[in-house]
């Protein structure tokens, strides 16, 4: 359905507000996160244009985290101006209700929304692992090392220790704890390093096998052997990419990795499913900023309303963090964990439109 000509008028309003917003914001944290990448210049090979290269792939990772933020200073500056000079006025007198306002934003808003999603989904994700490697290929550093023994990942019977993943997925010293299943040790496979070969297929050089029988063992050497694990590249790009910054096809393939061996899945369910709902917390900011243009003649200048909108956009992303660590302590249903900031500050949108309303 074609968009009516003040709805096309909203529209092209809180778009150019919201832009101009989101570039600020960009522009902030890209030189705050530059001045903080300039601590690890001249270690290795990591020079000022691997700090301002990581820098600028990190930022579709920024730009997820503030649509809402964005999203809600953008449409508050945009509704205010036009309350201002008295537009929303003239479309309240000339019989637009409020649920006739509320569905016009959520038709300007919907757009926002297919943002995030896509942004989320199909951008930030390789643009931050292609941060990460960047900067770890040129400091010469390992993708991971969680403990001073390494990795450790459990791949159904088996315990795999990997002393160092490097940044092409690569691994070094890599060590497979065989088990049945009656929990009684197999075999120990040590291997100088592996490739990723193909299919659930890893390629290991310099193969050193200790197989254990009931009252014996034996000392099997291999100049290269193949190595059939679910482990692959793609589940190991999961330790360069935050939970919240992974694509959801990642994130649902890593928790049923996961939940396969017997692991806890808390916070990778959180992650998912704030990913479902977080492109609907543009609609819910949307909705929270109409009635601060209703209270034009109630409050004082733009420039209130914006930082008011600062502080609101600031509380809301305190409150997915806080959910979301609270969650996982906590163990609360991951569904619950992820929608209820968003449900306060819809709850909030309806508080004050009511009290807006009444007034």
């Amino acid at each position: 359905m074609a968009m009516k000509i003040y709805e096309r008028h909203l529209a092209r309003e809180i778009y150019a507000a919201t832009g101009l917003v989101l570039l600020a914001f960009l522009m902030l944290f890209a030189f705050f996160d530059l001045i903080y990448q300039l601590e690890s210049v001249g270690k290795g090979g990591y020079q000022i244009q691997h700090a301002i290269g990581y820098v600028i792939l990190t930022l579709p990772g920024r730009l997820y985290e503030l649509f809402p933020i964005g999203v809600l200073i953008g449409s508050l500056y945009a509704l205010t101006v036009l309350a201002r000079h008295s537009e929303i006025t003239v479309l309240r007198a000339a019989g637009l209700s409020t649920g006739d306002f509320l569905l016009t934003l959520t038709k300007i808003g919907l757009m926002f929304s297919a943002l995030t999603l896509l942004v989320g989904e199909f951008v930030a994700p390789p643009a931050e692992r292609a941060a990460q490697q960047l900067r770890l290929k040129a400091m010469g550093a390992l993708v991971a090392q969680e403990f001073r023994s390494g990795l450790w990942v459990k791949d159904e019977r088996s315990f795999v220790n990997v002393r160092q993943v490097r940044p092409d997925a690569s691994l070094k010293n890599v060590s497979v704890f065989e088990f049945d299943d009656r929990f009684q040790l197999l075999s120990i496979t040590q291997a100088e390093r592996g490739r990723y070969i193909g299919v659930d297929t890893w390629s290991l050089v310099g193969v050193v096998r200790t197989v254990f029988s009931e009252d014996a063992a034996h000392v099997e050497k291999y100049p290269e052997m193949t190595w059939k694990s679910a482990l692959n590249p793609n589940l190991l790009s999961v330790l360069m990419v935050r939970p919240e910054r992974m694509s959801l096809v990642n994130l649902y393939l890593f928790i049923r990795h996961l939940s396969s061996n017997q692991q806890k899945t808390d916070r990778y369910d959180i992650a998912m499913w704030k990913k479902l709902i977080y492109p609907l917390a543009a609609l819910v900011m949307m909705a929270l900023a109409l009635p601060f243009a209703y209270m034009q003649d109630r409050m004082g200048a733009v420039s209130i309303r914006v930082f008011a909108g600062i502080m609101l956009g600031i509380g809301f992303h305190m409150l997915n963090g806080l959910f979301s660590s609270l969650g996982v302590i906590n163990s609360w249903p991951p569904f619950f964990s992820a929608i209820t900031p968003s449900a306060l500050f819809l709850i909030a949108a309806a508080g004050l439109m009511w009290w807006v309303e009444r007034r």
